[in-house]
């Protein structure tokens, strides 16, 4: 089959490496414009651009898949439109272009987690298993029949970012072995069942850690928001970032919610239940350090961190 491939993240390359190795033709990979990064803000490819150009496709470089990027992909006559972290809305006529219309593999057990950060939000939910899911795009966010999909057992120190790559890469044959059903003529797609939940894009506030809650719901989020938009707390008025957690060990003192202390060769946070273990932290204007090194390089005994 002639295809088009959209995404822009590092999450969607493994499917486009996939697709490009099969026996399907990429028409074109469509991907969001080159953004500034780092402290010099230099443009730089997306993820995807860069490995499309690194497989000799043809990149379309789109923000909005507006009616120009819709002709270009008319011209092309795809016969599927396939989608992975693209970061932009299909909407009609670009919805109804490609005669089996558009697929979209999202890192969730749909129902369940549908929108921007599914990873994220089952983290910060506790949830035990998650997947991915390759379905049929429609107008309404995520909400197409499932013809496919993988669950998995969440790790127990996962965060968000290692579980998005290992789905990721058992994801692409997820897709790859729907988009071989559908070019066969075999795929069958049933309509999603089960309550409906939401996974918004996170903002910096949901890495606010809430220390009086819970130690399981502490580190929940710290995981589900770590690498992006990245856990914080305030120590001595500054930001202070937590980069790795534990569970604390089983004979840790109990300590008020925020409060941090030495116990052994660990610094230890009190929250609502059982105190949590910090093993990497970033001070304010510092780049990132063991725990235990910026504890003994502090002059207090005790601290407390706010919320």
């Amino acid at each position: 089959m002639r295809l088009v491939f959209a995404g822009t993240p590092a999450p969607a390359v493994p499917s486009l490496r996939r697709l490009a190795a099969s026996a399907h033709d990429i028409a074109a990979v469509i991907t969001r414009q080159d953004a500034p990064l780092g402290r010099k803000r230099v443009l730089t490819p997306s993820p995807v651009a860069a490995a499309a150009e690194e497989l000799g496709l043809r990149v379309i470089r789109a923000d909005r898949l507006d009616s120009a990027v819709t002709s270009d992909i008319a011209a092309l006559e795809p016969d599927l439109g396939v989608i992975v972290a693209y970061g932009g809305l299909v909407r009609e006529p670009l919805l109804s272009t490609p005669a089996h219309g558009w697929i979209n593999l999202h890192f969730s057990l749909l129902p369940r987690w549908r929108g921007a950060a599914p990873v994220q939000h089952a983290l910060i939910a506790g949830d035990a298993r998650t997947g991915a899911s390759v379905f049929q795009l429609v107008p309404e966010l995520d909400a197409g029949d499932v013809f496919g999909e993988l669950a998995v057992d969440i790790p127990a120190n996962a965060t968000a970012g290692d579980l998005l790559a290992s789905l990721a890469d058992d994801g692409a044959g997820l897709l790859s072995d729907v988009v071989d059903a559908i070019a066969a003529g075999t795929a069958v797609a049933r309509a999603q069942q089960g309550a409906t939940t939401y996974a918004a894009k996170l903002g910096d506030d949901d890495g606010r850690i809430r220390w009086d809650q819970p130690a399981a719901a502490v580190l929940g989020r710290i995981r589900g928001v770590t690498p992006e938009p990245g856990a914080h707390t305030t120590i001595d008025g500054a930001r202070f970032k937590v980069l790795a957690v534990a569970a604390a060990p089983d004979d840790a003192p109990l300590l008020a919610p925020g409060t941090l202390a030495l116990h052994g060769k660990q610094v230890i946070a009190g929250t609502a239940s059982t105190p949590i273990a910090l093993e990497t932290v970033q001070p304010a204007g510092k780049g990132a350090m063991r725990a235990a090194d910026w504890w003994h390089g502090r002059r207090e005994a005790t601290t407390a961190a706010g919320s």
